[in-house]
Order: structure tokens, then C-alpha cells, then sequence
């Protein structure tokens, strides 16, 4: 309702990618655990938000280290925006992620933020004086990669 009154969206913690997830994240049967359960709600509250580009304002978190779950959420919440943090550092690939976007590659805001911020620390960007750059470089190399696994 707040969303709704305010013009606002908000998104909901989903699926996260720390070891100790599971531990709640996948209580109950194994047809429909938790975070299944809350896809379908979160689905739901977003449903009446649905804007004129086929997406609610109410989104989920789904960390990229569970592409097989992502790809689940998808099918379940198919209006809901999709954030996706955990690509590149947390062992999130492109590959995986893609199963997070809709047909016309779109559903989805992917973040890296150790890989790209940090990048500067890489020994290929170890130069300060480069470090916009490299964080640039690093930027494009994961856009270029995301963009690679949705054409195949």
C-alpha cells in the first residue's frame, strides 16, 4: 500500500547467497520451501503495482550464486524485478543469470560490487592513478559478459 501511495517500490530479501541461507531459506518441504513460498507472495503484493512495462514495483533479492533458484523465482514472480548481487567475487556467473531475464533480456538489475569497485586491487589495476579506469574496464568486461551469455 505504501508503495502505491508514494509512487515508491521497495524489494523484498528473497534468496541470498551466504552459506547459512538455507538454514531458513529452504525450511519446509522440499516442493515448496521458504523462499519459494515468498516468491509467490512477493508475486502477489506486486501484482496491483504493475506497470506499463509489464514489472511491479515490488522486486526481490536473488543472489546470483543460485541460478537453478533464480530461474524458479522467474517462473514464480514473472512481473517482479529481479535484483541480482553476488556476480563476479561471490561466484556468480552470467551463464546462470541470464535464467533471471525475461525473453527480451530484461526483468533483472545485476550488481558486482567488490568486482567492479575493487578492481583496482587486481594486479592487472594496481596503478592509483588508473583506477577509474580499471573500475571502467571491469564495468564493460561484466556487461559484455552478461550480454554474451543472453545471446547464447
Amino acid at each position: 500500500e505504501i508503495c502505491s501511495e508514494h509512487g515508491k517500490g521497495i524489494f523484498v530479501l528473497l534468496r541470498t547467497s551466504n552459506p547459512t541461507a538455507k538454514q531458513i531459506q529452504d525450511v519446509g518441504s522440499n516442493d515448496s520451501p521458504v523462499w519459494q513460498r515468498l516468491a509467490v507472495l512477493i508475486s502477489g503484493w506486486g501484482k496491483p503495482l504493475i506497470g506499463e512495462h509489464g514489472y511491479s514495483s515490488v522486486g526481490a533479492v536473488v543472489g546470483a550464486t543460485y541460478p537453478q533458484e533464480a530461474v524458479r523465482v522467474r517462473e514464480l514472480a514473472p512481473s517482479t524485478i529481479l535484483l541480482i548481487p553476488g556476480y563476479g567475487a561471490q561466484g556468480g556467473r552470467a551463464a546462470g543469470i541470464s535464467g533471471c531475464m525475461d525473453n527480451d533480456g530484461r526483468g533483472a538489475i545485476i550488481t558486482s560490487s567488490r568486482g567492479v569497485i575493487y578492481a583496482f586491487r587486481d594486479p592487472k589495476g594496481t596503478e592509483a592513478k588508473n583506477w577509474g579506469k580499471t573500475i571502467a574496464d571491469a564495468a564493460e568486461v561484466m556487461r559484455d559478459d552478461i550480454n554474451k551469455s543472453l545471446k547464447n
